[in-house]
């Protein structure tokens, strides 16, 4: 049997035609210049999949929030548009919600790499909430006043206190390395935060 004999018979095959049925709709990653140029309010999806409060911060006009612990290939096919756009601060926790839904997602997944802080950039209409405290600054906080705490008392209790700075300031690397905050992702569960 020649190639192209073969490859008609497996293309006809449906257990082939699932599998380029699913490699038809995998996603793809995308500049925000070309986000700004292709995006169609009227006709396409654009979904932030930060959590509530870094959405409440500051979010492009036409988002909806769908945070990346919650979302589900089922919710965002129910905005009915083929091509669901997914963002985030700056592009990573897109391609993790573009991972976890494309199996369920019926249309074309588009990563914006950059994220929210790139369209700001370059000036696209975007709503913010002067009220609302960042996730990373509250980060910030809470990782200054637990190493300040643990230095204050492993001086005037005990010095095995100290190990409370070492800690955080070990989670603080471990963040900076992995791009992954832990201390941030238990500040989301927060009720201020929802």
């Amino acid at each position: 049997m020649g190639r192209v004999a073969l490859e008609q018979t497996l293309t006809k095959h449906p257990m082939h035609q699932q599998t380029m049925t699913q490699q038809t709709m995998t996603q793809q990653t995308i500049s925000a210049q070309q986000f700004q140029q292709q995006f169609n309010s009227a006709n396409d999806t654009l979904i932030d999949v930060r959590a509530a409060a870094e959405y409440r911060e500051i979010h492009l006009v036409d988002a909806t929030n769908l945070p990346l612990d919650q979302i589900t290939g089922e919710q965002a096919a129910t905005h009915n548009s083929e091509r669901c756009y997914l963002i985030c601060k700056a592009g990573k926790r897109a391609a993790m919600a573009a991972e976890k839904i494309a199996a369920s997602y019926p249309g074309e997944l588009i990563v914006v790499e950059g994220g929210t802080d790139a369209c700001v950039e370059l000036g696209m209409d975007c709503q913010r909430d002067k009220g609302v405290m960042s996730l990373e600054r509250q980060v910030r906080i809470a990782a200054g006043a637990l190493v300040l705490l643990g230095v204050v008392l492993s001086l005037t209790v005990h010095s095995g206190f100290i190990a409370l700075s070492a800690f955080v300031g070990a989670g603080l690397v471990f963040a900076g390395i992995t791009d992954t905050c832990g201390m941030g992702l238990l500040l989301t569960k927060m009720p201020w935060n929802r």
